[in-house]
């Protein structure tokens, strides 16, 4: 098990606070890293993270694909389980070269009822919240049709000093996002992951 997947698993867990989540990271004697939800132990290298509650863009839901069933395998011999390989992506290696650019520019956006989240887009779309109608009467019981009001969110550039703890963030939101969300969003969810892990990689970040 990787460490990234042992720490997502921690962030799953219910938190000491409900508004954040505590990690630490033990480098042993060895160099050997484990990451856990407890103080490392005696003379273990401890790196403390604290992450708040994450916030989330809803987004739609893909249409669901139903699983391949994996062919069936001879009997074999008693053997210590293993977790399945599939299950994690491989750690992404960028290829070497002669300088890495600094990442994209991304956008902290608030919300009218104070809720925030990161995103790409300067100006992301607009939303139709619905309104309760009223009759002639101004009755609200006998309001008849439908209304909704068109709400913008509140966005602001990212500034350049703050830019890689961004984009770690979004990963970070991206990958609990796939691994402990709807079955049928999974695949999407996993190549939003993935891109936004190639982009630190690829950059000045450094992953």
């Amino acid at each position: 098990m990787s460490y990234r997947l042992a720490w997502l698993m921690l962030l799953a867990a219910p938190a000491a606070h409900a508004d954040e989540v505590v990690i630490y990271r033990c480098t042993d004697a060895a160099g050997a890293l484990t990451v856990q939800n407890m103080p490392c132990p005696k003379g273990s290298r401890q790196q403390v993270k604290r992450m708040p509650a994450l916030a989330t863009v809803p987004m739609a839901p893909a249409a669901s694909t139903p699983a391949a069933a994996p062919p069936a395998t001879p009997a074999a011999a008693p053997e210590a389980a293993v977790p399945a390989a599939a299950t994690a992506p491989a750690e992404y290696t960028p290829v070497a070269t002669a300088a890495h650019l600094p990442p994209p520019n991304l956008f902290r956006c608030t919300t009218r009822d104070g809720g925030g989240y990161l995103t790409e887009d300067s100006e992301p779309a607009s939303r139709c919240e619905p309104l309760q109608t009223i009759g002639l009467d101004g009755n609200p019981q006998g309001g008849a049709g439908q209304a909704c009001e068109v709400v913008r969110d509140t966005c602001a550039r990212v500034p350049d000093e703050g830019l890689c703890e961004a984009w770690k963030k979004r990963r970070d939101e991206a990958e609990v996002a796939w691994r402990f969300t709807r079955t049928e969003t999974s695949e999407k969810n996993k190549a939003e992951f993935e891109r936004v892990q190639r982009i630190l990689a690829e950059s000045t970040c450094g992953g």
